[in-house]
């Protein structure tokens, strides 16, 4: 079971992290990733955290802005948001798989909502400009 967190109303450049807290099963062997769906519009990948060797990958939008993390102590991951813009407003998802992405993993191979086996319930992040 997933549980996200920490959604919220924040000005376009400030910051905002949302948490997701996995419960029911063995949380390093998982690979934790974020996708969001903007009004309107599709559900879409933002970030993933493979297990068991840690790669991370992000969309382009959010490069160099978001950072996704995992504390196995704490069965949790977090994504942390810089410098919002209007455009990241969006109900943000954590999601979760049992197999890990590898260096040589096709970019559909992760990030497709099908291809994930948990997920959690939304939290809101409303960007204001």
């Amino acid at each position: 079971q997933l549980q996200a967190s920490g959604g919220g109303l924040v000005q376009a450049g400030g910051s905002l992290r949302v948490s997701c807290a996995a419960s029911g099963g063995t949380f390093a062997s998982l690979t934790m990733a974020w996708f969001r769906q903007p009004p309107g519009k599709e559900r879409e990948f933002v970030a993933v955290l493979s297990c068991c060797g840690g790669r991370t990958v992000y969309v382009d939008s959010v490069k160099g802005r978001f950072t996704i993390s995992r504390d196995n102590a704490k069965n949790t991951v977090y994504l942390q948001m810089n410098s919002l813009k209007p455009e990241d407003t969006a109900v943000y998802f954590c999601a979760a798989r049992r197999s890990p992405v590898y260096s040589s993993s096709p970019y559909y191979t992760y990030t497709g909502q099908g291809k994930y086996d948990y997920w959690g319930q939304e939290t809101q992040v409303t960007v204001s400009s």
